[in-house]
């Protein structure tokens, strides 16, 4: 029988004007479409100008999303990451998921989990303050342990609960963007401990086994926690164990490797990275692929460093890898694979259609996870 892959994207819930705090970073009211459709030539001549072959689209409206399942799932994308944000005590950018993926008519035929993308927010996404003042914090993504109950909470009631939620034996996954931050607001290692459990028992609680507490890791790195927990000292893979995290995944590589450089070149290294993890967790690592990356549609003045011939070719050998890795790994609780991203525009790492490749990545993917049976 042939095997079936969990090949699991991430989403950027941006592409709508629905959630009206988005206005202060993209006042046409279309969200972050706004920064792709009016990208502009640099002063060196540089001029990022794809589009998306199925125009701007509002991803909160369900009939949009019933379109974008249907050719996901017929590419073999089969799951949906959203990343999903807390700030002032309250949800952002929700919209994508509640009013267009959770409200379209065919969403049985695709799971979904939640990132927390438990960043700072700040000027980075208005092209009118990122040049100068993008490190400006408007939102801190760190939250005490209160608000960390308020999210448990609603994570569970509303999300955890739906049929279509992703689970691996039974439970639910959630994953967390920044744990650095995530210990930040909580206060210290033994308070996050404290906080994870909690999240668990809440968890079983609701009827289900666990939880599956998965941690987005950005390479390996010294960590100085002295500031929460008394001469406390490590690495990423021992907060990784400390925190009882279940599994672990990248989320772009850029957050790893130097990606001014040619995609294949940069794969090399992703394999090397693989390999390291797998030697050096003790928990399950899901290989990662990212489609690319160039952040320029976000700045009016040029930003170096960015991803070199990432053809629809070379990033059908990124999944390649990616599904040697998983078969060769027999002992991975499920087939997972994460990709960067469905929709990143801005950050030209995305699935979706465009004017340059058409439907090249999209066939990347289909070309290695839905072969045809010999």
């Amino acid at each position: 029988m042939k095997r079936q892959y969990d090949v699991a994207a991430y989403i950027w819930p941006a592409y709508t004007g629905d959630e009206p705090r988005t206005r202060m970073f993209w006042q046409e009211g279309i969200g972050e479409w706004q920064s792709v459709k009016n990208s502009a030539p640099k002063e060196n001549g540089y001029h990022w100008c794809r589009k998306p072959l199925w125009g701007y689209q509002n991803e909160a409206d369900a009939t949009v999303m019933e379109q974008q399942i249907e050719e996901a799932v017929s590419h073999g994308v089969n799951v949906f990451i959203y990343d999903w944000y807390w700030y002032d005590d309250r949800p952002f950018l929700e919209n994508c998921l509640n009013d267009g993926f959770l409200k379209a008519e065919n969403r049985d035929r695709m799971k979904f989990y939640l990132m927390w993308a438990n960043h700072d927010a700040n000027h980075y996404w208005n092209i009118d303050l990122s040049d100068d003042h993008g490190g400006t914090v408007i939102w801190k993504g760190a939250v005490g342990r209160p608000a960390f109950e308020t999210v448990v909470e609603r994570v569970i009631s509303k999300y955890f609960s739906q049929p279509n939620y992703y689970r691996i034996n039974g439970c639910p996954v959630f994953m967390v963007y920044d744990v650095k931050n995530l210990i930040d607001g909580l206060g210290g290692i033994k308070e996050t401990q404290a906080a994870i459990a909690y999240f668990r028992e809440r968890t079983r609680a609701a009827g289900f086994p666990d939880l599956h507490f998965q941690i987005t890791i950005w390479g390996e790195t010294s960590l100085n926690l002295s500031g929460f927990d008394a001469n406390l000292q490590g690495t990423t893979k021992e907060l990784v164990s400390l925190l009882g995290a279940d599994s672990v995944t990248n989320y772009q590589f850029v957050h790893f490797t130097n990606i001014n450089r040619d995609y294949l070149e940069i794969l090399q290294d992703v394999q090397k990275e693989w390999a390291r993890i797998d030697r050096d967790y003790a928990v399950p690592y899901f290989p990662h692929v990212s489609c690319g990356w160039d952040n320029n549609p976000r700045f009016r003045k040029f930003r170096g460093g960015i991803v070199k011939n990432n053809t629809p070719e070379n990033l059908q050998k990124a999944f390649a890898c990616a599904k040697e890795y998983v078969d060769t790994h027999p002992e991975l609780p499920v087939p997972l694979i994460t990709v960067n991203s469905w929709n990143e525009w801005t950050e030209t790492s995305y699935l979706q259609p465009d004017d340059l490749y058409g439907y090249g990545y999209l066939n990347a993917v289909k070309n290695v996870f839905l072969q045809p049976e010999e």
